[in-house]
Parts: structure tokens; C-alpha cells; sequence
């Protein structure tokens, strides 16, 4: 339940309480009115149906097949940072503000923005404000999908979606073995365009060349002079990484061995095992290619956006001038007013390391991280502290345990 309204309160205000703060938030926001429902029927229809989309993502539940297999596969992912985002797009398909297939996009293009980020280990710990803030700021509602498209594409630096060629490189020589969604990964470079998708979890991933340091003489001999270095470099690596039912027989016998058993690499049927199938031995030339085909597949799988230069040009443009904030978007009534700014200089004192950033609902302060956020109310300000409220040391003993805001 607190995770439901801690990403409801983020969908209709554009930030994320804090996971202490959600009742006190929620409280506020109801008392605020801020959507301007005419009753309290009205209100709770609204919630509703939002739990209703909720519920749909989290269990994967949908009448749709392919919805139901990409909310299967956003779980797999562990996509909850995503789900403020997926709400909000939910609601314009239902709002007929976008269509089926644009809801069927946009989930597409989700996946493959945390799967790329995680194949080429960009750090995870500013994807909660990208979908919950960054990209609705950005999204323009006359153009939905072309805003959408292009946010992906033109973020830079942490916010990026790796393109291909860097996704192809860091496909190929990333540890595979060590993800965790690797079976994720596997599931989806086998059942791609097969009508006939296989249950991941009656296999298990084979290391072609074993994992043992102390390999063969038959392995030594396929491998060459640089055998340790070969095994080292692409132990775990998508190129040297196969599925089977019967990993405890393979072991660490040669490859021919592997190929030859009863319900060896010569009997599979997997698609992801076709290359290994046809080869007379395993080395560094073989790893190689058999990765850069998995590469070019999975560059198929988890496509980049498709957006016209003509429309990128605009977004491009468009970004530059984007609406700088100021404290007047936030219509302050006087007393708000001198009390933020006598906040504000107590705040910015504590370290000229300190900044300051007017977004759209709220005003950040940040070192590495933002540790307070403020937000204007009529007659007092609203802060939101990154702190667990346990840990809050108040020597005048003056703010009853009970409340969570100060104002």
C-alpha cells in the first residue's frame, strides 16, 4: 500500500515523498486539492483506477498478451523505479491520449532503456528521478510519443541510453554470468520471433570453456599458448555461455564431449545454442563470433528509438530553451515568500559545496545528492528532509514524534 500512494503522490506531483512521509504527504495532498476533484467520490475513482493500473504491473495482469509479457518482463527487470512513469502513460492510453500500440512503445522503450544502462553499468541511483520527474517534465502532451522518443535519445552523461555501438561492444565483453537478469536476458535472446518460448527455468547456464583454472589437456590444446588469459577474459561473457538441461554431466569435459553426450549441444533445439552446434572445437576466434551474433540480435531485441532528424532537430531546439524555474512559478503569497528565503540562506551557509535548483513542483538542495526539497504551500513551506526521521536530532525536544513536515 505505501508503495501504491508513494508512486500516486509521485504521478500527480511530479516528485517522490519520502517512504516516511507518504501518509503526512498524502494528507497534504488531498487537503490541497491539487487536481481539483469536484467530491470525494470523484477522488476516489481516480484512485481507484490508478489501483487498478497499479495492481495490472506489479502482478503482470492484463487481457492483452503482449502487455502481459512486457509487464512480465518490466518484473523480471525489477523496473519499481519505472512504475510512476508507466502510470502516468497508462492513464494517457486510457485517457485516449496515446494508443494501444504507443502503451506497447513505450513500455518497449522503458525495458531497453534499463536493460542497456545495466548491460553497460551506468550507475542506477538517479533512475527514480528520470522517470518520475526528468522525463515528465520533458514530455509534452500535443506530442507524446516523438517527446518521449527524443528524451531517451538526447540525454547525456548519467541519464544516457547507450547506443548501439556501445551496447554491441559492452554486450559482447560485459560478466553475463554475474547479472542479475541474466535469465531475463537468455529467456529473451532465445523466444525472439519463436512461437514456441521455452520455460528458462528448466535450464541452466553452461560455461562452454569451464570455469575450473586447472583446465584439460584437450581444453589447453583448443584454446593455445594464452589459454589463461583466453579463459580469463571471456569466462563469463555472452560468447562463451550456453543453456542446457544437463550442466552437472558437462562439467568440465572437452567440448567434444559436451557436444556428443546424450542430450549434448548436438541434440539441442535452442536457437541460442546454433552456432556452438556446428563447430569442431571452442577458442578465442569462436567465442568472439559466436558473441558478436548474440550482439547484433540484441540490438534487434532492445531496439533503440526510431525519431526523424527533422523532429530530433526540434526537440534538440527546443531543449535549449527550455523554461528555466524561478520561486515565482511556485506563486508564493508574501509570508511564504520571507519564509523561504530566510530558509534558503540557513540552507546555502551549511557548505558552499551546496546548490540550488528550482524544478518544476519544488525547490532541490543538493551535495551528491539532494538532502532536502521544498515545496510552497498558501501560508507555510513543506520540507522533505533525506533522513530517517529517527535519526532527527532536535535539542529544544519541541516537534511532537507524530509529525513528519515541518512548516
Amino acid at each position: 500500500m505505501d508503495d501504491f500512494f508513494r508512486d500516486y503522490l509521485t504521478v500527480k506531483e511530479s516528485r517522490i515523498p519520502w517512504m516516511c512521509s507518504v501518509y503526512d504527504t498524502f494528507k497534504i495532498f488531498r487537503h490541497d486539492n491539487v487536481d481539483g476533484f469536484a467530491s470525494a467520490q470523484e477522488f476516489c475513482r481516480d484512485l481507484l483506477k490508478y489501483a487498478r493500473f497499479y495492481t495490472d504491473l506489479v502482478y503482470a495482469k492484463s487481457e492483452d498478451p503482449e502487455i502481459q509479457s512486457l509487464y512480465r518482463d518490466a518484473k523480471e527487470m525489477r523496473m519499481d523505479v519505472a512504475y510512476p512513469f508507466l502510470l502516468r502513460a497508462r492513464n494517457y492510453w486510457d485517457s485516449n491520449l496515446i494508443s494501444r500500440d504507443d502503451y506497447v512503445e513505450i513500455l518497449k522503450i522503458c525495458i531497453t532503456y534499463v536493460l542497456r544502462r545495466n548491460i553497460c553499468s551506468i550507475p542506477t541511483n538517479s533512475l527514480n528521478k528520470t522517470f518520475a520527474t526528468t522525463l515528465p517534465n520533458f514530455l509534452r502532451k500535443d506530442d507524446i510519443m516523438d517527446s518521449i522518443r527524443a528524451f531517451f535519445v538526447l540525454s547525456e552523461s548519467y541519464k544516457r541510453m547507450p547506443n548501439n555501438e556501445e551496447l554491441k561492444r559492452e554486450f559482447m565483453s560485459h560478466d553475463m554470468y554475474h547479472m542479475h537478469v541474466r535469465s531475463y536476458v537468455f529467456r529473451r535472446l532465445e523466444d525472439y520471433n519463436n512461437k514456441a518460448p521455452i520455460a528458462i527455468n528448466n535450464y541452466s547456464i553452461e560455461h562452454i570453456m569451464p570455469q575450473n583454472e586447472n583446465l584439460s589437456p584437450e581444453w589447453i590444446a583448443d584454446l593455445g599458448p594464452n589459454w589463461k588469459e583466453v579463459q580469463e577474459k571471456y569466462l563469463h561473457t555472452i560468447g562463451n555461455l550456453a543453456l542446457t538441461a544437463h550442466n552437472s554431466e558437462m562439467s568440465d569435459k572437452s567440448f567434444m564431449y559436451k557436444m556428443s553426450i546424450e542430450g549434448g549441444f548436438k541434440q539441442s533445439a535452442l536457437r541460442l545454442n546454433s552456432y556452438v552446434v556446428q563447430q569442431t572445437s571452442w577458442n578465442e576466434e569462436k567465442i568472439k563470433e559466436r558473441a558478436e551474433q548474440l550482439a547484433s540480435l540484441a540490438l534487434k531485441i532492445w531496439e533503440y528509438p526510431k525519431i526523424s532528424d527533422d523532429v530530433l532537430v526540434r526537440y534538440k531546439t527546443s531543449k535549449k530553451k527550455a523554461e528555466e524555474y524561478t520561486i515565482l512559478n511556485y506563486n508564493p503569497t508574501d509570508h511564504s515568500r520571507l519564509l523561504y528565503e530566510q530558509l534558503s540562506r540557513q540552507i546555502l551557509n551549511i557548505s558552499a559545496d551546496v546548490t540550488q535548483e528550482f524544478e518544476k513542483t519544488y525547490v532541490a538542495y543538493k551535495l551528491d545528492t539532494n538532502f532536502v526539497d521544498v515545496v510552497f504551500h498558501n501560508d507555510y513551506l513543506q520540507l522533505f528532509i533525506n533522513l530517517n526521521f529517527d535519526e532527527v536530532d532536535d535539542p529544544q525536544s519541541q516537534v511532537p514524534r507524530r509529525y513528519r513536515n515541518w512548516s
